[in-house]
């Protein structure tokens, strides 16, 4: 079967890797690409139409999913005329407000939507393991790192607030424990959780989960190399969600295989 995407913001970094990631597959097509901004009429030979159009394009075209890599705002848009068309939507997007993941929630009671900060296999075997890499070292001090290009928007990344999920679920705490950056003079408490998050350059993206004490230290890492990973985890994601029933999913079902 080939799954036919609607891809939003095409002309982005993400939605450019998206295309080229289509274009070399065997399961996978572009049925119609969007963006806000105009300037751009095509991306590796698919035509770009203005995102205003996106409703009456996922009515005439039928794509089988939209997926999505904007910013916040277009993206709950984008999701509501996806749900206006019965169309699934994959989003990848970070940075939601309470309010706009509770409007994302509100579609997947008309079609299948899939929120994940993360399409890279190896960030969710990250986030199988880091649980139990804390549990199993109480009373150990716990820092998280995150490096990003430095045009992301949001900080800490969506990635990093995923991975920070995990290790509060495993030492019973809440987010409170998070000291994001340190200044002046900032000792340690115990059962504090450290946050950095550095924006340089073009870097893809890297996490890195420091436990460290009783004279020894525990690091878990993941480091991508290119978006391009992002962007073949996306397109399964939704070639999986277009088999669905209406409800919420994240990357993590994917990889647990089909219902």
């Amino acid at each position: 079967m080939t799954v036919r995407l609607a891809i939003t913001g095409a002309t982005g970094r993400m939605g450019r890797e998206l295309i080229a990631e289509a274009a070399g597959r065997d399961d996978a097509e572009v049925s119609l690409a969007v963006n806000r901004d105009p300037g751009v009429e095509s991306v590796d030979g698919v035509a770009v139409h203005p995102a205003a159009d996106l409703a009456s394009l996922l009515a005439e075209r039928e794509p089988s999913v939209v997926v999505d890599f904007t910013g916040p705002e277009s993206s709950v848009e984008y999701v509501a005329a996806a749900a206006e068309a019965g169309v699934p939507a994959v989003v990848g997007t970070t940075g939601f407000s309470d309010e706009q993941l509770d409007a994302l929630r509100a579609a997947s009671e008309e079609i299948p939507v899939l929120k994940a900060a993360n399409f890279a296999r190896g960030v969710q075997a990250l986030l199988d393991v880091v649980g139990d890499a804390v549990a199993n070292l109480p009373g150990y001090d716990v820092e998280l790192v995150e490096t990003h290009h430095n045009a992301k928007r949001d900080a800490p990344s969506g990635t990093a607030k995923s991975i920070l999920r995990e290790i509060e679920d495993a030492r019973g705490v809440d987010d409170d424990r998070r000291v994001h950056g340190r200044q002046g003079e900032a000792p340690r408490e115990d059962g504090d959780i450290g946050v950095h998050a550095l924006r340089a350059g073009d870097v893809t993206g890297e996490h890195e989960v420091l436990v460290a004490g009783n004279s020894e230290e525990v690091r878990l890492t993941h480091r991508a190399e290119s978006r391009g990973v992002f962007a073949a985890g996306a397109v399964d994601a939704a070639a999986w969600l277009s088999q669905q029933e209406l409800g919420w999913y994240d990357f993590g079902d994917v990889l647990e295989g089909p219902r």
